[in-house]
């Protein structure tokens, strides 16, 4: 009976247990986070009761969930530049070249005189297989006609693009066939290489031109590797120029390569985020190969991460104009709904302890979208002396003195190219023009030149051609007046931008960077301090032990680099081929 009596008080013992703890805990988060949780609260509260306002009382009828989705981003643009919401329409969009591929049909196009024309089939996409060439101009979709004014960039996306194994009836007019050809093509996954371009500058160093940093990047990078070690590999040029960044995993990936074992790659930190390191853990093939990486002003985010950890352990020779500055990290979070959120979660730091993101007012993203600008307006890009920094000095681990204030301030500067520029040129880049003509130029020489496969032959016959004056023809007829004394002022850059546009078309991404290649100063710099040996970093002869050391380790390393000319060319290939084999098992 006593029992019983004792049994009937244990739910109201175990109810004020809860309400105790309750109370304890709300007095606990008052008193020691500061109300943060109250505040947040409260400011929710305030969102949601101004959405039921609107949605209750406001004098028109408003689409409250549009609303929410357009007050987002307003709402980040108090952070940072580069917390960002992305629509559920637009996540896969903005996710293709991070995945490594998308759905569709394969194909890259241009709008030319109201219709669609493919300027390049994507290798290994479904248009490949189902017959689709470069020239093709699609006439109608699923058998309705597409010509005329409804033809846009947007609306060809939207008929063209797909979910995978779905089908798209394409009607096709082609050069030389007076029918109308029929194509269903099954959509698929499409691969978005990153890596454009990989081949020999010279009989020894090696050329690998990274766009972006995404999944496929490093499986991407050792294949380039593999394939250039098979043709006679001693030293090997980066070229970062363009590329915005990405993940930063494949980054630190490749970084890896190049280091010997315990070397901080990079660090990253938060105010939520506890300093992570990231160091090579001396498994790399090619510790001391000659290196040099070439970066600009749209190197940004990942390619800041590579570039810096090759500078700060003085590693290679950083050739080209300063980056960026991106130096926050973003996280991926998903809604319910399929759209994202990207929120900057910490900052990365380069070993020396720099961190590349450049200045900005949280709220004013005009004037950060707009350094670019006054970078040119200071002269930056055609002197070294005035690049600005913010005086802050960090020392490289051998010694050397580098800046912090944003982005990667080169080893060695390379200014920008502006002999022979003019407004009609300008005038001509900008309207689209020069692209235009190089489609139009191919699409009427493709039967003499589209078997091709030769950048010397190529550029044998354009020189036949007398490209530039076509081209000024071309202009004119379509509403850009001649203007003869800057045509020949502008000439020679007429000659490399048309020549690279035709020579892209016929030979795709790879053999347009061979010829822009051949005239670039940052790639000759590159091959000049491959040639006279001059890849790794002078260090400070005095100083602290630490750099002395490193003086010393690195007197070994260019050593060891020249030694590597002794060996058979397919032995580093078959320490490549062993490590890739091993890592299976």
């Amino acid at each position: 009976m006593g029992k019983l009596r004792h049994s009937r008080f244990v739910p109201l013992i175990i109810a004020l247990g809860v309400v105790v703890g309750i109370l304890i805990g709300c007095f606990c988060a008052n008193h020691f986070s500061g109300n943060r949780l109250n505040i947040i609260n409260t400011s929710s509260n305030k969102l949601n009761v101004l959405l039921h306002l609107i949605n209750d009382q406001y004098v028109d009828t408003v689409n409250i969930p549009d609303l929410v989705e357009k007050s987002l981003p307003q709402i980040l643009k108090e952070l940072d530049p580069h917390s960002t919401y992305v629509g559920a329409a637009e996540v896969e969009e903005s996710m293709q070249e991070l995945k490594g591929s998308f759905s569709g049909i394969g194909v890259q196009f241009t709008i030319y005189r109201d219709t669609v024309r493919v300027v390049k089939v994507i290798k290994g996409g479904p248009s490949e297989f189902s017959g689709i060439i470069a020239g093709d101009c699609i006439i109608s979709v699923d058998e309705k006609p597409f010509v005329g004014k409804e033809v846009t960039n947007d609306e060809t996306m939207k008929r063209l693009k797909g979910p995978s194994e779905t089908t798209v009836t394409l009607g096709i007019k082609r050069h030389g066939k007076p029918q109308t050809l029929t194509f269903s093509i099954v959509r698929g996954d499409v691969p978005l290489h990153t890596i454009d371009a990989v081949y020999m500058l010279d009989e020894t160093t090696g050329y690998i031109r990274i766009n972006s940093f995404g999944d496929t990047t490093y499986p991407e990078f050792l294949s380039a590797l593999a394939k250039l070690n098979g043709e006679g590999l001693e030293g090997l040029v980066i070229d970062l120029r363009g590329n915005l960044g990405g993940y930063m995993a494949p980054a630190v990936q490749i970084a890896n390569e190049f280091l010997p074992k315990d070397r901080l790659i990079v660090y990253t930190e938060g105010r939520k985020s506890p300093r992570e390191e990231y160091t090579s853990d001396g498994r790399g093939t090619y510790p001391t190969l000659p290196l040099v990486i070439l970066v600009d002003e749209g190197s940004a985010s990942a390619s800041e991460i590579l570039a810096g950890a090759v500078q700060d352990n003085d590693r290679g020779i950083i050739v080209g104009r300063r980056t960026f500055g991106k130096g926050l990290v973003q996280v991926p979070i998903d809604f319910p709904d399929g759209s994202m959120l990207r929120l900057t979660k910490a900052r990365y730091y380069t070993p020396s302890g720099r961190c590349v993101q450049k200045p900005y007012t949280p709220g004013d993203e005009e004037e950060y979208a707009a350094d670019l600008l006054l970078r040119a307006e200071h002269g930056e890009y055609y002197s070294a002396d005035s690049i600005k920094t913010d005086g802050e000095k960090f020392e490289t681990r051998g010694g050397r003195v580098v800046y912090g204030g944003g982005g990667i301030i080169p080893d060695i500067f390379i200014a920008r190219d502006t002999l022979g520029m003019t407004s009609y040129f300008m005038e001509a880049y900008r309207t689209g023009l020069m692209f235009q003509f190089a489609y139009d130029f191919v699409d009427q020489h493709r039967s003499r030149i589209g078997d091709i496969t030769d950048l010397d032959e190529i550029t044998t016959y354009l020189n036949r051609q007398n490209v530039v004056e076509q081209f000024a023809r071309f202009a004119e007829k379509n509403g850009l007046k001649r203007r003869n004394l800057m045509l020949q002022k502008s000439t020679k850059l007429f000659k490399e931008y048309l020549y690279n546009y035709i020579v892209g078309d016929i030979l795709d991404t790879e053999g347009a960077i061979m010829y822009a290649n051949l005239n670039d100063p940052a790639v000759l710099k590159a091959l000049s301090l491959m040639q006279n040996g001059e890849t790794f970093p002078d260090l400070p002869i005095t100083g602290s032990p630490q750099a002395k050391a490193e003086r010393r380790t690195f007197v070994f390393g260019r050593y060891m680099a020249s030694r590597l000319t002794w060996l058979p060319h397919n032995h580093l290939l078959a320490i490549w081929q062993t490590r890739k084999h091993c890592a299976k098992f």
